[in-house]
C-alpha cells in the first residue's frame, strides 16, 4: 500500500538535528546513519569558529 499523500515516511539513512548555540542561532544538520557524531562535531565546530571570526 502506497503512502498517502501528506504523511511522512521514516527514511532510516539520515538523522536530522537541531544544534542550538548560546548567541540563540539554531543550525539544522542532516547526517548520515553511520557518519561518527564526534567527525560533524569536530566539523561543526570549526565552521562556526571561522564565521566568528570572518
Amino acid at each position: 500500500m502506497p503512502p498517502k499523500e501528506g504523511v511522512k515516511t521514516e527514511n532510516n539513512d539520515h538523522i536530522n538535528l537541531k544544534v542550538a548555540g548560546q548567541d540563540v542561532s539554531v543550525v539544522q544538520l542532516k547526517i548520515k546513519r553511520n557518519t561518527p557524531l564526534s567527525k560533524r562535531m569536530k566539523a561543526y565546530s570549526q565552521t562556526q569558529c571561522q564565521s566568528d571570526a570572518a
